[in-house]
């Protein structure tokens, strides 16, 4: 073999080496074609200290759940990215995002996880054109929204924890009213509409914010939880096959996010989320069982209109390590294992969703 043929093989190998590299880096065709390929919701997180967060206390002023200006001292959460176990995806690039829904409204629909994702969305939105103006407005009663008026593009939270009705009755209190939806008129015109409901159904003691269940003219102070929930979700499913025209709103389900308050589920039992530093070890696809999760599918499988799961469950039961825990702003006190740091999971979270878009 003489040099010339030496040096054709070393460029070969060369240019090999450097079209994975490619895939690897997140080219943005290439990752929303193969992505539609595979399940993008299978796979594991990967330690990448080069895979920085796409915006930080400096970047983004309105995050809310900042661990790290909270007090957190490990950093290493912020370096985990999501891979799907049979192809890439593409980075969440906010000026193609905003570039692609420009005039759209964007509507997150759901209790506090929702704002978490609300908030991760809006953030690396702004990050992506941090000298362009915008608005942020959070109301604990109203409508949220973020808007980047130079796209006219807006990004809005609608805080609704059950979905269902919640009304007050001079003689009981507060009734869930599983089988009525009076408020839905609020979910129309949303280009990209993405719902959430869960975490309330589960709430007892002081953090319950209901008196009654109402299922017809049946009012009972207790049932059991998860067929509350089957059967408000069942209704949300029944307002959105009558109401929404699938050719003017594209419908998501935001799946269940779990909690860690349960060390025995990772080997160590009393503990909670408090000091994790790393993810479980392994992939998201092994056996489980979320009561949750199965009522969430047969509902959205039984539907008439098509509905997209964000079916994040498993991927996020493997983030013990991304909990605010006690720097949630609430002081050693306050052991949050519910909601997300920021950044964080959510933004994985709506990575996928930006992935689903690009997909169809």
């Amino acid at each position: 073999m003489n040099l010339h043929q030496v040096l054709f093989l070393i460029l070969l190998i060369f240019l090999v080496d450097l079209s994975d590299y490619d895939v690897l880096a997140y080219n943005t065709n290439a990752g929303y074609s193969n992505a539609s390929k595979c399940n993008i919701y299978e796979g594991r997180w990967i330690y990448d200290y080069a895979s920085n967060p796409l915006y930080g206390t400096s970047t983004c002023p309105f995050i809310g759940l900042d661990c790290q200006k909270l007090g957190r001292p490990d950093r290493n959460y912020l370096h985990y990215r999501w891979q799907p176990s049979g192809c890439d995806i593409p980075r969440f690039d906010g000026r193609d995002f905003l570039t692609r829904f420009k005039g759209k409204k964007i509507l997150f629909v759901g209790d506090s996880l929702s704002n978490n994702m609300w908030v991760s969305m809006s953030c690396m939105l702004h990050a992506a054109v941090p000298n362009a103006k915008y608005t942020f407005d959070y109301n604990q009663r109203r409508l949220s929204t973020f808007t980047i008026p130079e796209y006219g593009i807006s990004v809005n939270f609608l805080k609704n924890g059950f979905l269902v009705d919640l009304v007050a009755d001079k003689t009981r209190g507060l009734i869930l009213k599983l089988d009525s939806i009076s408020s839905g008129n609020q979910w129309l015109g949303a280009d990209v509409a993405i719902f959430n409901t869960f975490h309330w159904w589960s709430h007892t003691g002081r953090a319950k914010t209901w008196d009654y269940f109402q299922t017809g003219d049946q009012i009972v102070k207790e049932m059991n939880r998860m067929e509350a929930f089957k059967i408000a979700l069942t209704t949300w499913a029944k307002w959105i096959d009558h109401n929404i025209d699938p050719s003017k709103t594209r419908v998501f389900y935001q799946g269940v996010s779990p909690v860690h308050l349960n060390g025995s589920e990772w080997g160590k039992p009393g503990k909670t989320c408090l000091g994790e530093t790393e993810p479980l070890k392994g992939s998201s696809n092994y056996p489980r069982h979320n009561i949750g999760e199965a009522i969430v599918r047969r509902v959205i499988g039984g539907m008439a209109k098509p509905v997209e799961l964000l079916d994040l469950t498993a991927m996020t039961e493997l983030r013990k390590d991304a909990h605010p825990s006690i720097y949630a702003g609430g002081g050693s006190r306050l052991n949050d294992c519910s909601h997300w740091c920021l950044p964080g999971v959510p933004d994985a979270w709506n990575q996928l969703l930006y992935t689903a878009l690009l997909s169809h």
